[in-house]
C-alpha cells in the first residue's frame, strides 16, 4: 500500500489535483430533477461500455433522454455505436417513472429499483451527483489494486466482494486524506492517464 499512497501523494502535488478538485465541485452542481435523470442515464449506459463514448452519447442525446419514444432513443443509441442499444433504452424508459424523485435516494434503493444498475453503476451515479462516500469499482480500479498487491483478481464482483474492496478503498482514502470520490479519480488517473466522470 505504501507505493500506492506515495503515488497518490505525488499526484496531489501535481496540477492533476486542480482538475480533480474542479471535477468534484462540478459533481455537486447537479441539482435539478432533469439533470439527475440525465446523469442516471449516463450511468445506465456506461455499464459494460466505454465511458468516453458514453460521455459523447450523453452530450448528443442530452434532454432527449427525458422524452424520446423508445424506438427513437434505441435508434439514436445504435447510431452512436452503443453496444446494447435496445436493453439500455428499455432501462432508461422504465427509469423515467422515477425521474422526479431521484434526490436523496440510497445506493440500496437505486440497485433495487433501477434496472441496469448494480453496485458500481449506483455508486457512479451517486458520486456524479455530489456524494463522496461510495467507491466505483471497475476493472481500472481493480487493476490498480492488483498491481499494488492489495487484492487478487476476483473471478466475479459479487455484492460481498464489492463491499470488501470498497472497505479496502475506504482505508486507502483515509490514509491519503481523500474522500472515496476523490480517490476514485486519482486511481483512475494512475491507470488511464485521464480524468473523466
Amino acid at each position: 500500500m505504501k507505493n500506492l499512497l506515495r503515488s497518490i501523494e505525488n499526484l496531489k502535488k501535481n496540477k492533476i489535483s486542480n482538475l480533480i478538485n474542479s471535477r468534484i465541485k462540478e459533481f455537486k452542481t447537479k441539482n435539478s430533477d432533469n439533470e439527475l435523470f440525465k446523469e442516471l442515464c449516463f450511468c445506465i449506459l456506461t455499464a459494460n461500455f466505454n465511458a468516453e463514448k458514453t460521455i459523447k452519447i450523453q452530450e448528443e442525446i442530452n434532454d432527449d433522454f427525458l422524452t424520446l419514444p423508445e424506438s427513437e432513443l434505441s435508434n439514436k443509441l445504435k447510431e452512436f455505436g452503443h453496444r446494447y442499444p435496445n436493453a439500455r433504452t428499455k432501462y432508461i424508459i422504465e427509469a423515467r417513472k422515477y425521474k422526479d424523485s431521484l434526490k436523496n435516494k440510497s445506493r440500496g434503493w437505486l440497485i433495487k429499483n433501477i434496472k441496469g444498475l448494480g453496485y458500481k453503476e449506483a455508486s457512479h451515479f451517486l458520486r456524479n451527483i455530489g456524494h463522496n462516500d461510495y467507491a466505483i469499482i471497475d476493472f481500472h480500479i481493480i487493476d490498480v489494486l492488483i498491481k499494488n498487491n492489495l487484492i487478487e483478481k476476483p473471478k466475479t464482483l459479487t455484492k460481498t466482494k464489492y463491499l470488501e474492496i470498497e472497505s479496502l478503498l475506504k482505508e486507502i482514502s483515509e490514509k491519503s486524506n481523500l474522500s472515496l470520490a476523490e480517490l476514485d479519480l486519482y486511481l483512475w488517473y494512475t491507470e488511464t492517464g485521464k480524468i473523466l466522470k
